[in-house]
Order: structure tokens, then C-alpha cells, then sequence
């Protein structure tokens, strides 16, 4: 059976990643793409549907595993009664090809180990021809090919793949898994220890780069790694998980691939990852946004592929079992022709944090982000879908009105700076007309909050984006009323908070959800801002002991069975713990004031 969803690390080449659970198998993996067909699916499904496991012979899970310091080369060892073995997986960065690495390492006496390696392409449903060329292993599938190259000596039964090898101290057997189009040839042999040590220095050097030097700094390059691992190095694009399925609650149906690259996420992200130093991913990411948005501001999607693709279209996988039978299995999202009015904010708030960390400015996308402004300008008064992306009626939500409003304001303070040329007091009062809107339909004085959508009596956890972004102070009475408001009634027993009370249908989907992280980050934040600091402090290192022994964070946690839920690892969960422990720092942090 499938471990669960925080047993498992993260590898990855920057192309792809693969999750690896603490019993040594590997059991999701899409080549050559993170949304490319996965050939180990075992995750949503049954062993049948692909996996790979190398571990000593009767063993069950690794009795410990770490980071090799601030890369993503995982170490997994295992002490058995015949000794210790360690066993290092990793996908070292590609060079058009991609290789997964697996060596095993012998630390004391002498262990017998067992390697089983069962292909299934197309996530899971195509048995690939395997045959033996050249003294390797291959297996090809459709337009898939994979060679299998090791110093353990392999055979074939029940169509998989089997090697046993013994080592002793000092001793190491490497096992290298290549990808290929199987209309060319397969790469030539690499040395695995010379890729083990390309490897580390590439995640070292990319590390040592980092210019944070706060508290909580463990937590904070952990998730920087990972949401690094999550960038489509050969265009810029970020997606938001390497998963796709993995359940909002276990057994439910909110099951959502993740793997594309979401304009709100890839903003984020990008915010989390400048304010530390990286500023060629910050460039690369508007060069890929500039060619995904490219055309009619009008046909702005909330996401898009890894390559800037437009059609995400959505089905689902009948012959997977989901996770812990949860279905459906679903690739594809259908949320990708959304209106969601909040991105506008989102793209021209990162954009305008890139220029004030260093990123040149440049009036192509100046260009772009005029025409995209004067589209929100004509529709910011419309209903949306909304940040969670309902499949219920479109609502007028405040969180969107008021990133509409940081649009404006973004464009104001760019304008004002000198940074651009514009037209300063059209958008600035495009800023004024939707301030007043939000403030005359978004807040109850009764009971001193901001709602979920006009005229609603809801609460949603992004009503704690508001002072976040500046469209009031922290000090104002209605955000600690908002704050107060959210942090009482959105509050599981355990302090976490969920997105919006489950009691209420607004998403138009049956069940309830695990409590949101990435809100309760966002708590962690409006707390600071509004003078509870010890309460936020407390309530983020909580949230840090959430994270599995890796430093790793799902998109949600089920309070209930204490488990992580969700598509994991989650851009999502990830860049507010970074961002929360800059502003908890004294670090630079987000714009709190209107020009």
C-alpha cells in the first residue's frame, strides 16, 4: 500500500520531479515533463500501475533520511540486524536528457538488497516491450523509451524488472533510470558518482546564493529548494505542484491537477524567491509570462502549461483507483477558463516588487501590463470565480475587488516613481472607484469584518490578504475586526484555519475540505502586522512542526486524522512560510502603504 502523502521526499531535474516514500519507492513520476504521463503511478493506484523500490531485502521503512545538506539529494538508511545501507536518490539537473539516480551505499556489515522496477506509461495503463541492447535494459512504450544501466546484474518476472545486490562497508551499486523519445537513441553512459557531485554542487551553489539571514533559516532554504525544484527550467514557468489527485480530504472528490503553472502561484512564488536573491528566476519567469499572456488582454488565462500551453482540457483516469480511493483521478484543469479577477493584481504586484529588487525594466512588459490594466478597467465590476476557483456561481468577492485595487495601485506607484510612462490619474481613479466599492459592499459595520463576497455574511481566509497588500493599514479598526473575525470563526480546535466555513456550499462540490496552510500562514501575518506578535510566532512554529521530517508541506492538513492532504509538495504552503518568516525578521516584506 501507498505510504502516506508526507512520507514521501521530493527529487527532481527541473524539468520533472519524483516523490520518493521512506520504504524506498518511488511511486509517482511523470517524464519528460511534471505534466508529461506519469510512468510510476503507483501513488494513485495499485503497484500495478508503476513503481520502483530499491531497499534491503525484508525491510520496511528507512530508519532515517535527510537532505544532503541545502540540495535535493535524498538519504535514506536502513540499520538491519546484517548492518546499515544508505541509499541516495536523485535527478541531476537536464541537459535535455533526464536520469533518475539510485545508489546504495554499504555504511557497516553486510546487507542483501532487493531492486524492483515496474514500468507502466501512460499513467500507469501502458506495459512497456523490455528487452536487452547493449548491456542495458530498455523500455519503450509509444513515444516513451527509458534504458536501465547498473552494476547489479537484473531479470526479468511478472513483468518488472529485479536485481539483488549485496554490499558491505565502503561499497556502492548504482542504478541509472534514462529517459528518451523512442525515436532517437539512447544517451551515452554518465558516471553516477561524477553526476552525484555535478549534482550537489549545482543545488550548493545555487543555495549559497541566498541572501536570507533571519530566524527559522532551515525552514525558510528548505522551502526556497522546493519551490525551485518546482520551476520548468527551459522556460520559466513554475507549477504549483508535481502531483496531480491527491485528496483535498481522503475519500473525497476534491481531487485537482496541480501540475500547470497558475499566474497567482508562479506571482508568489517569484515574490518568495526575489526578496531572497534570485533574480535570473524572477526574469525568466516574466519572459515566460510576457509569451503565455501574449495577445488580446481579454484572453488572459489564470493558467497555463509549463511551455505557456492554453488548453488544459479535463478528464479523468477511470483505471486509477485514487489515492486511498479517492476519486476521481483527474488530469487536466478545467479552472484554466475561469475569470478570476484577482490575478491582474497578483501579476502587476510581483512585476512591480521585480523592479524594486533589481529587475530591469523593460517597456515590452510595461506594455503588456498597460493593455492588461485597461481590460481589468473594464471588468473589475464583474462576478468571478474567484481565488479558490468555485465550480459554483460567480460571486462579487472581495478578495478579487481588492487585488483589482492593487492592480491599480501598482501601476499608480510605478507611474509616480518614474519608473514608467502613464496615464497616473486615470488609474488613479480606477484606484479610488474600487477602494469605495469594496468598502461600501465588502464590509458589515455591524459586525466590524470585510465578507467573502458582497452582500454575503461569510468570512473567507483571504480576507486576511487585505492589509497584506496595503489597501488599508494593519491598525485600521476594520482589519484587526477582520483579523479577529476570521481567526474565531474559520478556526479549527487546533488553530489552523480553513478557507471558508465548510458548513457553507460555495464552491458548488459535495464533502469539506483539510485546513488550508497557506491561510494560516497568512494568519501568522495579519497577527504580526496588527501587534499579536507572540500569538503569530507561536502559531507559525506550529505550523513548522506540521512539516514532515524532510521539511516538506502539503496543501492541506486534516486535523481529524492529523495527516497532510492535498497535492503535495504545495508551492502554496510553501511561499507564505517564507514570506511570514521575512516579515517576522524585520526583513524586506510586502508594500503595506498606498502612494
Amino acid at each position: 500500500m501507498t505510504g502516506r502523502i508526507e512520507d514521501h521526499g521530493l527529487i527532481g531535474d527541473l524539468h520533472t520531479a519524483a516523490l520518493v516514500d521512506r520504504d524506498g519507492t518511488i511511486d509517482w513520476l511523470c517524464l519528460p515533463r511534471f505534466d508529461s504521463a506519469a510512468c510510476f503511478a503507483a501513488l494513485l493506484g495499485e503497484p500495478r500501475n508503476g513503481f520502483w523500490q530499491i531497499a534491503p531485502t525484508g525491510a520496511g521503512r528507512a530508519t532515517r533520511r535527510r537532505y544532503r545538506r541545502d540540495t535535493l539529494i535524498l538519504e535514506q538508511e536502513w540499520d538491519t540486524p546484517d548492518g546499515s545501507v544508505r541509499l541516495i536518490d536523485f535527478m541531476p539537473p537536464s541537459n535535455g536528457f533526464h536520469d533518475l539516480v539510485r545508489i546504495v551505499e554499504g555504511l557497516s556489515g553486510r546487507v542483501t538488497l532487493h531492486s524492483e522496477l515496474r514500468l507502466r506509461f501512460d499513467y500507469g495503463r501502458s506495459v512497456p516491450w523490455v528487452h536487452r541492447t547493449r548491456g542495458t535494459v530498455a523500455g519503450i512504450a509509444g513515444p516513451d523509451a527509458v534504458t536501465l544501466r547498473s552494476d547489479a546484474p537484473t531479470y526479468g518476472r511478472f513483468l518488472a524488472t529485479h536485481a539483488d545486490t549485496t554490499v558491505e562497508a565502503g561499497q556502492r551499486v548504482s542504478f541509472v533510470l534514462s529517459w528518451h523519445p523512442s525515436h532517437m537513441p539512447p544517451p551515452e553512459p554518465t558516471d553516477p558518482l561524477d553526476e552525484l557531485e555535478q549534482t550537489e554542487k549545482f543545488w550548493t551553489d545555487w543555495s549559497s546564493s541566498c541572501t536570507y539571514d533571519g530566524p527559522y533559516r532551515e525552514a525558510v532554504m528548505r522551502s526556497l529548494l522546493t519551490l525551485k525544484a518546482l520551476t520548468y527550467q527551459p522556460t520559466g514557468g513554475i507549477v504549483a505542484a508535481p502531483t496531480t489527485s491527491l485528496p483535498e480530504t481522503l475519500g473525497g472528490v476534491r481531487n485537482w491537477d496541480y501540475r500547470y503553472c497558475w499566474l497567482r502561484d508562479s506571482a508568489f512564488t517569484l515574490d518568495a524567491l526575489i526578496r531572497s536573491g534570485y533574480t535570473e528566476e524572477a526574469r525568466a519567469w516574466r519572459d515566460w509570462l510576457l509569451r503565455a499572456i501574449g495577445g488580446n488582454p481579454g484572453d488572459l488565462q489564470i493558467m497555463y502549461g509549463v511551455a505557456g500551453e492554453r488548453r488544459l482540457p479535463e478528464h479523468e483516469l477511470g483505471w486509477l483507483s485514487g489515492y486511498e480511493d479517492s476519486l476521481p483521478v483527474r488530469i487536466g484543469n478545467a479552472a484554466a477558463e475561469q475569470l478570476q479577477v484577482d490575478v491582474y493584481g497578483e501579476i502587476m504586484d510581483t512585476l512591480a516588487r521585480g523592479r524594486a529588487h533589481g529587475l530591469p525594466f523593460e517597456s515590452d512588459a510595461w506594455s503588456v501590463q498597460e493593455h492588461l490594466l485597461r481590460h481589468l478597467e473594464q471588468r473589475w465590476q464583474e462576478p468571478d470565480e474567484g481565488l479558490w476557483e468555485v465550480r459554483g456561481p460567480r460571486r462579487h468577492f472581495v478578495h478579487s475587488k481588492v487585488m483589482a485595487w492593487v492592480a491599480a495601485d501598482r501601476a499608480v506607484q510605478t507611474i509616480q516613481q518614474g519608473i514608467a510612462p502613464g496615464d497616473v490619474d486615470r488609474w488613479r481613479a480606477l484606484r479610488a472607484s474600487i477602494h469605495a466599492d469594496v468598502l461600501k459592499h465588502g464590509y458589515d459595520p455591524v459586525r466590524n469584518t470585510f465578507t467573502q463576497y458582497y452582500g454575503s455574511s461569510t468570512l473567507d481566509a483571504s480576507l486576511l490578504q487585505i492589509p497584506l497588500v496595503g489597501f488599508l493599514p494593519p491598525d485600521d479598526p476594520r482589519i484587526v475586526g477582520t483579523v479577529d473575525a476570521v481567526a474565531k470563526e474559520l478556526s479549527t480546535d487546533t488553530g489552523l484555519i480553513m478557507r471558508y466555513d465548510p458548513r457553507v456550499e460555495v464552491d458548488g462540490l459535495p464533502g469539506i475540505e483539510g485546513a488550508f496552510l497557506a491561510c494560516t500562514f497568512w494568519l501568522v501575518e495579519a497577527l504580526y502586522l496588527t501587534g499579536r506578535q507572540e500569538r503569530a510566532r507561536e502559531l507559525y512554529e506550529y505550523l513548522l512542526s506540521l512539516r514532515n521530517d524532510l521539511g516538506l508541506l502539503a496543501e492541506e492538513y486534516d486535523v481529524t486524522n492529523q495527516r497532510m492532504v492535498g497535492n503535495f509538495p504545495q508551492a502554496f504552503s510553501h511561499i507564505p512560510l517564507v514570506t511570514a518568516a521575512y516579515l517576522m525578521s524585520d526583513m524586506p516584506g510586502p508594500a503595506t502603504g498606498r502612494a
